[in-house]
């Protein structure tokens, strides 16, 4: 009995071996995006394109000058010492050889074949990094050699550098500058933020020493020389400090931006100006970012996305990144607000007439014209944030959207000897300056 009872057993035993042995094992990995993980395996990524990484793209130094408002201590009119501000090329080379010119004349030749013209004899060599087809004429008098040289070039729209080891002279439709610029930061900013609103790019801003490096060809030189002339000469430069908020409904239903009349009084919503997306309320000085937060807050939850100031010189053209100052990555951070401003008199009053567009990647929004008083504010309201969604569906509130909040002021630039540096004026001093 105990050798059958054994012998059970073992049949028993070898069937579950058996069994076990033709049974298929299954085990469990882990896959992410079609790379099998376990517990032995090395981390492996797809290669990705050599591109600067979106952080160390959006780094500038600027960025803490630009993206902090001190709401509590602001001044709508500041007056500043005039700065001269000098432009320097570089990589003109050496000297060239202290030659006299005397009656030189040329007739609709371009700039190498007048150069080579000129140089007949010296043993200089012209070299022309591209082709130079504007034609020119004129006549030198008298002069040294370089100055025969820069009016040739100038009347070409060229360049030249001077190597005397080769005694190559080399010709280029591209120079390269430094701008020694005042040492006042908003000064700094009007004349950066105006050359972005002309779209020169490659700008390069030592804020130690204060200097500016740029490139480019004729036109751009001149645009430049334009802005810090404009400067010199209308004395005053236009900023805008500004909030930009998400608002979310509490409810299912929109903002209701009537109870602003009110809440505020009638008399301090001043102008309602229409856009194509959104509306522009000019407001008095007593509706701020705070009073005007608190207003929303009642009927929504805030949220603010960016915030930051930009400057322009009288008349010219601005433009700020809501993306570059924006406290974390949202839908409209693709936002750009675009801006040209002129201080001075407005049917014989003196206003800020400004033109405000609102830009994204896929074209404008809307654009609003506004004059207004010294004091005054602007309030953006009814720009969907549905209008940032690039999906068909988004967990979004219909009724969210984008408020901003600009406040312009004045920055008059005067002659050292008129005033004392640096003053901001406010209550009587304000008001007989403006009445000037």
């Amino acid at each position: 009995m105990r050798k059958l009872y054994l012998l059970l057993i073992l049949f028993v035993g070898a069937c579950q071996q058996f069994q076990s042995r033709n049974q298929q094992q299954y085990d469990t990995v882990q896959v992410v995006e079609n790379i099998v993980v376990d517990e032995h395996s090395v981390p492996i990524f797809p290669r990705k394109a050599a591109l600067t990484t979106d952080t160390a793209q959006k780094f500038a130094i600027d960025l803490p000058k630009r993206c902090k408002v001190d709401w509590d201590n602001q001044s709508i009119l500041s007056v500043l010492p005039t700065t001269p501000v000098e432009i320097v090329r570089l990589n003109k080379g050496d000297n060239l050889p202290d030659f006299a010119v005397e009656n030189f004349s040329f007739q609709k030749k371009n700039v190498p074949a007048v150069l080579e013209k000129l140089l007949d004899g010296t043993k200089i060599k012209i070299v022309a990094s591209e082709k130079l087809p504007d034609l020119i004429s004129g006549e030198i008098t008298s002069g040294t050699l370089e100055d025969a040289v820069e009016l040739i070039c100038k009347l070409g729209k060229t360049y030249y550098t001077y190597d005397d080891d080769t005694r190559e002279l080399r010709i280029s439709s591209r120079g390269k500058w430094l701008m020694k610029m005042p040492k006042d930061q908003y000064v700094i900013m009007a004349l950066i933020d105006a050359m972005h609103g002309a779209d020169l790019r490659n700008l390069i801003t030592n804020w130690e020493d204060k200097t500016l490096a740029f490139e480019g060809n004729y036109q751009i030189e001149k645009k430049v020389r334009d802005i810090v002339s404009d400067i010199g000469n209308k004395k005053f430069l236009v900023a805008w400090d500004m909030d930009v908020y998400r608002v979310y409904p509490r409810t299912d239903n929109p903002i209701v931006w009537m109870n602003m009349l009110p809440a505020f009084g009638e008399k301090n919503v001043k102008m309602s100006i229409p856009g194509v997306v959104g509306r522009l309320l000019v407001v008095s000085p007593e509706i701020n970012t705070k009073t005007l937060q608190t207003f929303l807050s009642d009927q929504a939850n805030v949220v603010l996305i960016s915030q930051g100031t930009f400057v322009i010189p009288n008349g010219w053209q601005s433009r700020f990144d809501i993306g570059q100052c924006s406290r974390e990555d949202r839908l409209e951070t693709d936002l750009i607000v675009g801006a040209t401003g002129k201080y001075g008199k407005y049917a014989d009053m003196k206003k800020v007439d400004a033109k405000i567009a609102l830009r994204t990647t896929a074209g404008e929004l809307a654009s609003f014209n506004v004059p207004t008083k010294l004091g005054d504010n602007y309030v953006i309201i009814g720009i969907p944030t549905h209008s940032f969604v690039t999906t068909s569906e988004t967990l979004i509130n219909p009724f969210a959207e984008l408020v901003i909040f600009m406040s312009p002021r004045v920055i008059s630039i005067v002659d050292s000897a008129d005033d004392e540096p640096a003053a901001e004026l406010s209550g009587d001093k304000l008001r007989e300056y403006l009445d000037e």
